[in-house]
């Protein structure tokens, strides 16, 4: 049974039952995936009750959503403490695709919550406001970059930069949503640190070769 002491300090700091509940949500759904993930389960782990989850969230579905809105606020908020406004644009380019390369690396549940939201044709994800509007800033972000980078004649070529930021995200995303796979094929780890240095360098230097190098005339 519950100690008075550890009820009174839920009861006091809602919030953190809300973040608690979160955390383990996260590792329930992106383990086992919507259908998979137990509301039972994270109730007993949180030591809280499906009750009280229905009450923060509403349904396991609305837990669901919450957990997926919490992981890109994770990496939006990463990518605004860079400050990379303040950088020339070759490296501020070059800090943002380092950025999302090790975030990538060191939150597989993120991957994996949005391989699982790809399953289901991104229906819950369509639910949430807030999702479409934090992504929003990332794009912003890269348009600013490229926008400088043209305006000092670093950059030559006419970006997209939703195209840019897939460019990105799909180095990084598949080194670790195809790690197992890609490692079983090929016998490689590639968490070993001296690959994954090359990867991080390769992947930054392709970027910047990308938007740096003049677009050649067509005779």
């Amino acid at each position: 049974m519950r100690r008075p002491a550890e009820r009174e300090s839920r009861k006091n700091d809602p919030e953190k039952t809300r973040d608690d509940i979160l955390n383990v949500a996260t590792e329930e759904f992106s383990a086992y995936g919507l259908s998979g993930g137990r509301v039972d389960a994270i109730a007993e782990k949180t030591r809280t009750s499906k009750r009280m989850i229905y009450y923060y969230f509403g349904s396991k579905e609305g837990l669901y959503l919450a957990v997926l809105e919490k992981a890109y606020r994770k990496i939006r908020s990463l990518e605004a403490d860079l400050e990379l406004a303040d950088m020339p644009p070759v490296e501020a380019l070059r800090t943002l695709v380092a950025s999302t390369f090790d975030h990538d690396e060191n939150n597989p549940d993120f991957v994996r919550l949005v391989s699982i939201e790809n399953i289901h044709h991104a229906n819950h994800m369509k639910r949430s406001s807030e999702i479409g509007e934090l992504n929003l800033s990332i794009v912003r972000t890269i348009g600013e970059i490229l926008e400088r980078g043209r305006r000092e004649g670093v950059f030559h070529r006419d970006v997209d930069a939703v195209d840019l930021h897939m460019l990105i995200s799909a180095f990084c995303f598949f080194r670790v949503s195809n790690r197992y796979t890609f490692g079983t094929i090929f016998h490689r780890d590639l968490s070993e640190p001296a690959l994954y240095d090359r990867h991080k360098r390769m992947i930054s230097d392709a970027v910047i070769a990308y938007v740096t190098q003049p677009v050649a005339k067509q005779s």
